[in-house]
């Protein structure tokens, strides 16, 4: 497989880019080769038209979209990021989330 790439979608985009550099930097420690990016809800549908995903990643706050986006992207994998590694910015436990959905 090449490069995985993952994208998180927020309400804002803010706590999430957080939580993005600790996954960079969990992939960067145990050699994984991905790209990770976080976007709005607002933005999503139309940036995810032009930017190929592998795995997308919602935020607690946005878990009403679930349905609707695996409806729509059926070529990407969908899952919700799990509140307790959301509120502690567990981007260990993400990136293995999104290692596990991508095989």
């Amino acid at each position: 497989m090449g490069k995985l790439n993952i994208v998180l979608v927020c309400s804002a985009g803010m706590s999430t880019s957080l939580l993005v550099s600790k996954m960079k930097k969990a992939a960067e420690d145990s050699g994984v080769d991905v790209s990770i990016e976080a976007i709005a809800s607002s933005v999503a549908v139309e940036q995810l038209a032009d930017t190929p995903a592998d795995v997308l990643l919602l935020g607690p706050q946005v878990r009403f979209l679930e349905k609707d986006y695996k409806n729509r992207f059926t070529d990407i994998k969908v899952d919700m990021i799990s509140p307790m590694d959301y509120g502690t910015m567990n981007g260990e436990a993400v990136l293995s989330q999104a290692l596990k959905l991508a095989n």
